[in-house]
């Protein structure tokens, strides 16, 4: 349940506890070890107050990876193919901002599925890239996976093996690669 800051105060600090739990649950075992019985002693509430409002540990992830994915979705709304930098920086930094979590879910194996639902989020309406309406859509759809899934994967390298660049070299590494794979299209 994505909180409004209307809901009632119980209903906000219940949700706190669970997702607050949960992610300390994440960072500390693998998903697939997570329980619900777990996770509600933990958050101090019983097992049907959790699904009350989740049906599954599943649909809790998801909820908070859809979270992530709109705040990251607000933070690139006004760039364009042609600021390709700021979208590289603005991953990087919003990154290294979320953390270890953000890592864990982004680059951990068990998270495939619901992270193909959040890097479908994230790319969900992008229509900013007026650069490719020329295109025609097909070409169009194969330049926004490259991008993102380019993207994802040069992060999941630097994140796996141990962030041997600093953060500012892997931000112009990447930018000069994906500048360059999409400069004909922003002419």
């Amino acid at each position: 349940m994505i909180l409004t800051g209307k809901e009632d105060l119980r209903v906000q600090k219940t949700m706190e506890a669970i997702q607050g739990n949960f992610h300390d649950l994440i960072l500390e075992k693998e998903y697939s070890n997570i329980t619900v019985k777990e996770l509600c002693e933990r958050a101090r509430i019983n097992k049907k107050t959790f699904y009350t409002y989740y049906e599954t540990l599943d649909d809790l992830l998801l909820e908070m990876q859809l979270m992530i994915s709109e705040e990251y979705r607000d933070w690139i709304k006004d760039y364009t193919l042609k600021y390709m930098d700021k979208i590289v920086r603005a991953f990087f930094e919003f990154s290294e901002k979320k953390g270890k979590f953000y890592e864990k879910i982004t680059c951990g194996g068990a998270y495939g599925y619901i992270r193909d639902q959040m890097i479908s989020r994230v790319n969900a309406g992008r229509d900013n890239y007026p650069e490719l309406q020329k295109l025609p859509q097909a070409e169009q759809e194969i330049i926004r996976t490259f991008l993102s899934e380019s993207l994802l994967a040069i992060y999941r390298n630097w994140i796996e093996g141990g962030k041997k660049l600093p953060v500012e070299e892997i931000i112009k590494l990447t930018t000069d690669l994906l500048v360059d794979g999409v400069k004909r299209y922003i002419d």
